[in-house]
């Protein structure tokens, strides 16, 4: 499941499930699981834990002179909103101009959508080449480079550095730990026009 979308993951285990007419039931469905998030905030933040350096690269990131931060992940909205909160990781994003799988179930849709929500915001117009996609699946990677997008994949999640590096990605970082070297890997896309 890692890298897809929630709408993706639901339609297929209604399928698999044989529940016809999935993609009607899809609005309850994320209802539900936003609402079965929500009950687990507490807990997520109790017995879960942010990726090392994640905090210091969103703080750094945020000081990089033309870099707007956002979200762009397969999970619905609510639920990204009460996974990062939980770890105090929603200070240096811009949550409104990000893309979920609330609101595409085709993830490199949500990269697009995401560069659209922030030229409505903040009417910058940021071509597919000054858009950076930090991700740490193999879809993540195809996703950004669909879109367009340069891509930084880090190995903090189950795919591998070695799967990473032979993704295509324009950099892969082991981790999130050198913020220097996150840096200098996403100040490597141009500017905005």
């Amino acid at each position: 499941m890692n890298g897809r979308t929630d709408a993706e993951i639901a339609i297929d285990l209604l399928q698999r499930n044989g529940v016809a007419e999935g993609e009607s039931r899809l609005e309850g469905f994320s209802r539900a699981l936003a609402d079965a998030l929500a009950g687990k905030a507490e807990m997520i933040a109790t017995r879960g834990r942010p990726i090392p350096g994640a905090g210091e690269a969103l703080e750094r990131l945020a000081t990089e002179p033309g870099v707007l931060q956002s979200l762009l992940t397969g999970n619905i909205e609510p639920n990204a909103i009460v996974k990062l909160g939980a770890f105090g990781l929603l200070d240096h994003l811009d949550l409104e101009i990000g893309g979920y799988g609330s609101d595409h179930r085709v993830r490199s849709e949500l990269v697009g959508l995401a560069r659209r929500k922030a030229r409505t915001k903040h009417g910058i117009d940021f071509a597919p080449a000054q858009t950076v996609l930090i991700g740490d699946t193999t879809l993540d990677v195809v996703a950004g480079r669909e879109a367009g997008a340069r891509v930084v994949a880090v190995a903090t999640g189950s795919t591998s550095f070695a799967e990473l590096d032979r993704s295509g990605a324009d950099a892969v970082l082991p981790d999130l730990l050198d913020v220097e070297a996150l840096i200098r890997a996403v100040s490597a896309a141009p500017g905005p026009a």
